[in-house]
């Protein structure tokens, strides 16, 4: 999934989840069943999960351009010493000397 098909997730799911809950707001006030509500909304969410869960295709519209392996042998990483890696960068000061 790429970055616009997750933020497309996102906004479906709390899109789908508002919606759920009004419909079953509404469903059990109409009915005056609080556990049909509960059911109805249950509902949403499993419909919610279905729908975003998944790496659909159509969350896969704007795909990630990824470096080639020869072209990442022409940009090498930096190195970067042990020494200043392990420590952070700072030096160790004891208490005792």
């Amino acid at each position: 999934m790429d970055w616009q098909g997750q933020k497309s997730a996102e906004m479906l799911m709390q899109v789908l989840l508002v919606a759920s809950a009004v419909a079953s707001f509404l469903v059990g006030y109409v009915m005056a069943d609080f556990q049909l509500m509960l059911l109805v909304y249950a509902g949403g969410v499993v419909l919610t999960a279905l729908v975003t869960v998944p790496n659909w295709p159509f969350f896969n519209r704007n795909p990630l351009k990824w470096l080639d392996t020869a072209e990442a042998d022409r940009h090498p990483r930096p190195n970067v010493s042990s020494a200043t890696a392990s420590t952070g960068g700072k030096k160790k000061t004891g208490k005792n000397k």
